[in-house]
């Protein structure tokens, strides 16, 4: 007999402290998880539909047999890499506190949410390395192989974590990390997704390897000294490194005017240690280390803090 009981499942979204791009060489990145969470409801079925209740599409199809719909991509890319061993049919209600059009890793926390609801539901440990290498895997296959995980990491574990990527040589290194700084976060009104701008990357990179290569190893070294500064709870250094970071993001060619905008206007405050592009950089978000309540820019200004919960399972 199938087991009826509807359960549900929070993940938080993430923001990247440290380690943009140079995370995808083998470099240590920064990340961490915010009080913005994805919620998943899970209600069996005791057929084999599938219907989903989201803000990007209604879905209805047989779980034998999915139709594809590109707007819910890691959803049903998540429902497959488990088809066969789901007991039965489901609905999923999927509900965001924050838009999806905002760089708080939105695509990692609704894969984490989902793979975690249906390993549940097919009665799978949800070891937390099991959800993020599942996780990880949909990502890959959504994604073409791209995508370093660093957000998946926040989504599983929460607070704080020092992440780098699987090498063919040693497995993922994952650390969460005691510290839980104060930050701000300005979004610059637009976006370009990240596979893009790794595109753009490439080619400047294809131009100049040795010079783009020393560029991701300072990257890496930079992180490395966050990431004691975060253990120190060493705000002064660990904003100094950040504003170091950025650099490198310029290096990179990842900057534009209105980022630009954002980051020195936020440095012109007493109160901020640092501010630096959070994510894969040509818009999005900035974040800054500290708050100023006095300080008023011209952008958007997201309310997000650390949260040291990462995803959660409850049975209703």
């Amino acid at each position: 007999m199938i087991d009826l009981t509807p359960l549900k499942v929070t993940a938080p979204g993430s923001l990247m402290l440290m380690g943009e791009h140079s995370v995808l060489f083998g470099e240590p990145a920064l990340a961490c998880a915010v009080d913005k969470r994805i919620s998943v409801e899970l209600t069996p079925r005791d057929d084999r539909q599938v219907v989903i209740d989201s803000a990007l599409a209604g879905y209805r199809s047989d779980l034998d047999h999915l139709a594809a719909e590109a707007k819910l991509s890691f959803v049903l890319v998540a429902i497959q890499r488990q088809q066969a061993v789901l007991p039965a049919g489901f609905e999923l209600r999927i509900r965001s506190e924050f838009s999806h059009t905002v760089g708080l890793g939105s695509s990692a926390a609704v894969t984490v949410a989902v793979v975690t609801a249906l390993m549940a539901f097919s009665g799978a440990s949800g070891d937390p390395m099991a959800v993020f290498n599942e996780s990880l895997a949909v990502v890959h296959q959504v994604q073409d192989g791209r995508g370093s995980g660093t957000d998946l990491v926040a989504a599983v574990f929460g607070g704080v974590v020092s992440y780098t990527v699987a090498t063919a040589e040693s497995p993922a290194q994952i650390r969460a990390l005691k510290g839980l700084p104060k930050i701000s976060l300005y979004y610059a009104g637009y976006k370009t997704k990240t596979p893009d701008v790794l595109k753009i990357v490439e080619q400047y990179c294809a131009q100049q390897p040795q010079l783009y290569a020393g560029i991701y190893r300072l990257m890496g070294q930079c992180t490395a000294q966050a990431e004691l500064a975060v253990e120190r709870s060493d705000w002064v250094s660990l904003g100094q490194l950040m504003n170091m970071y950025q650099g490198f993001m310029d290096a990179l060619g990842v900057n534009d005017k209105q980022l630009v905008d954002i980051i020195y206007s936020l440095r012109q405050s007493d109160a901020i240690y640092a501010a630096k592009i959070s994510g894969s950089g040509l818009g999005d978000c900035v974040l800054a280390l500290g708050q100023d309540a006095n300080l008023s820019i011209a952008y958007e200004q997201i309310p997000v803090s650390i949260s040291a919960q990462g995803v959660s399972v409850e049975y209703q």
